[in-house]
């Protein structure tokens, strides 16, 4: 008998390790199995991934895929975390944000946030938002002591911050127990807005603070605005970059030491539901300010500050109960990415102001994951992953790329001004629109199983946004179009628009295509009727004339198609269909008019069905 030695995991200890062409020859078998005959290198690049900034993500990772050493949290890099002890002590600092006009309503959303969980206060200030004169009124009955503030005032962030000062001293606020920050942010403002501002007052607030206020940041840095008009991971992580440089060079010739200048930097960043990317961008982002203090002559001041935002660009209109699994995913992204902050907005954000359901779950989100899944109990949990450390070193170099872009077109200002900014921007989103357009980039609810019979989310209307600079781009926009058309002529006429699914053969044939054909129609609105369950040359003109539809769409198997569609389209035809759709991959059928398949724009196919059934 064997006697295996006692190391507590010797079970498979007398078998060889497994190469790494060894895997790639299985998944040559695999690939093959699906009509692509690739091998060695090709194999493994055929399952990669394609990202933005050129960027892939690969099936495997291994040791092989280097990475520079992270060091330790609260040490240069500082890519696993600013402090020492991370999130590990008390969690993430949940803040919420709260941006009603009524002063009253502020209070109360204000103290029950308070009151359940979050820890610290994100107050909208300015035209659309809290008046400034409404800021006592929606303090009134916070420790403003024990809870953060973090204004968001864009260009009145100086009266915003002096009403702040003046309650600080009216309720006897010890000025080392203020905490939070000024959100003064003139280039951000610039970036929304379109409209500059003077960035003395931001100097003059931040010499302030220096002197007299020693937890409290004068500038943030949001990112925001480049990740809502479409930018990459790596461009809000250049433009962020771009734009703290541009303060730390008016801080510092304002008198501040280079620590000073970057101990009133607040940065702020976008958390989305890819939780990978999320989580590699955070400490990405903090390797770069670790980089640029480094040049500096402060290696040890480029401890980041870092508020994450869930993404706004990845809410949805319809089924926004969706939302609340985006915002967990990227909440979990910007806590394990070592955010210092972490804002959920509301599954309903992009309907209009939250109901106070929305605000529970929003805050709760947080809670679960600190109280029930323990995710801060662990220190940068994602260290060590091969694919986040090599995904985490990939985008720092692009976003040092698009910051270097930015600083020889003259700086953040110039770039902003030139319209260079806007026009990179602008190029990234429209190679994400064909994506969502061809679904390659799924959006549950909406381009994919949307449910036409949900009723509707109401909310109150919200105040309108800046606008005037950058432009604000939702995933969804291009399907809201769609389905915006289908609702008006459903509250015209009575009835949405219809396409009528003859289904050929039995079920084994065309039920896979039928969903498909299904799924792709209904994200724009378009009611599939399915009924009969099959149909041939003989039935399909009854059954389309019964289903009320104007268009119809051929759904079976390849080789059904051969025996059948040509014949099936023509009666089809014949009983009134204005358009015959196949699906499947186009192929010689003359009394077929188009084609849908995977990977076909489905936002074009779908708004010039509506134009043909003459729904506006």
């Amino acid at each position: 008998m064997t006697v295996l030695p006692d190391d507590g995991l010797s079970l498979a200890a007398e078998f060889p390790d497994a190469t790494h062409e060894q895997w790639q020859r299985l998944v040559e078998g695999v690939l093959r199995k699906s009509g692509k005959d690739v091998s060695g290198p090709a194999a493994e690049e055929a399952l990669s991934t394609a990202l933005e900034d050129g960027l892939s993500t690969r099936p495997l990772y291994t040791a092989r895929e280097a990475a520079p050493d992270a060091g330790y949290p609260g040490f240069a890099p500082f890519v696993r975390g600013g402090t020492a002890a991370g999130s590990a002590a008390a969690g993430w600092d949940v803040r919420q944000r709260h941006a009603a006009t009524d002063p009253a309503a502020s209070n109360e959303t204000v103290l029950a946030d308070l009151e359940n969980g979050v820890t610290s206060l994100w107050l909208g200030v300015g035209p659309g938002a809290l008046p400034v004169s409404g800021i006592e009124r929606a303090l009134e009955g916070v420790f403003l002591d024990l809870a953060p503030v973090a204004m968001d005032a864009g260009a009145e962030f100086e009266p915003a911050a002096r009403e702040l000062f003046r309650l600080y001293e009216e309720r006897g606020i010890p000025k080392d127990s203020a905490h939070g920050t000024l959100g003064a942010d003139p280039l951000g403002h610039e970036a929304r807005t379109g409209a500059r501002l003077d960035t003395a007052a931001a100097i003059e607030l931040a010499r302030l603070c220096r002197q007299e206020y020693p937890n409290l940041r004068a500038l943030t840095v949001d990112a925001l605005p480049y990740h809502e008009a479409g930018g990459s991971a790596g461009q809000e992580l250049g433009a962020s970059l771009a734009t703290a440089v541009a303060y730390l060079r008016e801080l510092t010739e304002a008198g501040l030491t280079v620590e000073a200048a970057c101990a009133q930097l607040e940065f702020r960043y976008a958390a989305t539901a890819d939780q990978f990317l999320t989580i590699a961008k955070l400490r990405a982002a903090r390797r770069l300010w670790a980089r640029v203090a480094e040049v500096c002559g402060a290696p040890d001041a480029g401890a980041q500050r870092q508020h994450a935002v869930t993404s706004p660009v990845m809410m949805s209109r319809r089924d926004p109960w969706v939302n609340m699994l985006r915002t967990t995913v990227a909440c979990l992204g910007a806590g394990v990415g070592g955010a210092d902050s972490v804002t959920v907005l509301p599954f309903d954000h992009s309907l209009g102001l939250p109901d106070a359901f929305a605000r529970r779950i929003a805050r709760n989100t947080s809670t679960i994951l600190l109280e029930e899944s323990h995710l801060a109990k662990v220190i940068d949990p994602a260290g060590g992953s091969w694919y986040v450390e090599r995904l985490t070193d990939e985008l720092a170099h692009a976003g040092w790329e698009f910051f270097q872009e930015i600083e020889r077109a003259g700086g953040q200002a110039a770039a902003l001004r030139s319209g260079q900014i806007g026009e990179r921007l602008a190029a990234t989103w429209a190679k994400r629109s064909e994506k969502l357009a061809k679904r390659r980039e799924p959006i549950t609810g909406v381009s994919e199983f949307p449910n036409l019979t949900e009723r509707p989310v109401e909310r109150e209307a919200p105040p309108a946004e800046a606008t005037g600079g950058l432009p604000r781009v939702r995933r969804d926009e291009a399907y809201e179009v769609l389905r915006s058309r289908s609702d008006a002529h459903l509250a015209s006429t009575g009835a949405r628009p219809r396409v009528f699914l003859a289904a050929l053969g039995p079920a084994a044939a065309h039920t896979a295509r039928a969903s498909f054909a299904s799924n792709l129609f209904q994200a724009g609105g378009i009611e599939a009727v399915h009924d009969p369950a099959t149909v041939d040359a003989t039935t399909a003109a009854e059954a389309f004339k019964a289903s009320g539809a104007t268009v119809a769409c051929l759904c079976s198997s390849d080789a059904l198609y051969e025996e059948q569609a040509e014949a099936v389209a023509e009666v089809l035809k014949s009983a009134g269909a204005q358009r015959v759709f196949l699906a499947g991959r186009p192929a010689e059928y003359p009394a077929v008019d188009a084609y849908v398949f995977a990977g076909c724009d489905a936002v074009s196919v779908l708004s010039s069905t509506l134009d043909h059934m003459g729904v506006a």
